[in-house]
């Protein structure tokens, strides 16, 4: 009687687990259900610059970037914040431009990019993947390199 216990609590198991991913959770999109990518990966580079630097709070981005990739922003915005903290700095807003802009498309639905910052000092690479998911774009990775 035991086995045939077990056996009903698994089966129950997967019908809930099927029943909530499949028809709650985020569903992926099509790339064409969803917008042109670039213009949010120039903004989204933009905004990573600018929190890192401290002149934004990361929460702005919460929306727009995957669990992982916000705390992997909060780890760098707090050792950002200890740097300037060290030297005595204050937090000031980046002069930027957006240089070159390089999408690909590895899947459906899917788009890596690297966008190339210039500032007065330095000239730097972001690598960010985006995901359709809910028909939006979603950053599943960023790199500040």
């Amino acid at each position: 009687m035991s086995d045939s216990v077990g056996k009903s609590e698994q089966a129950s198991a997967r019908v809930e687990r099927f029943a909530e991913e499949d028809y709650f959770g985020q569903q992926p999109s099509s790339r064409g259900q969803l917008p042109d990518p670039e213009p949010l990966l120039i903004n989204l580079t933009r905004c990573v610059i600018e929190v890192l630097s401290g002149a934004r709070e990361l929460d702005q981005l919460a929306r727009w970037v995957s669990d992982d990739v916000y705390r992997h922003l909060l780890k760098r915005v707090v050792l950002s914040n200890r740097a300037r903290a060290v030297k005595g700095l204050r937090a000031q807003r980046p002069t930027i431009s957006i240089g070159r802009v390089t999408i690909t498309e590895p899947r459906d639905g899917v788009v890596e990019a690297v966008v190339i910052v210039h500032s007065k000092v330095r000239v730097r690479a972001v690598a960010l993947r985006l995901e359709g998911l809910d028909n939006r774009w979603r950053a599943s990775a960023i790199n500040v390199l």
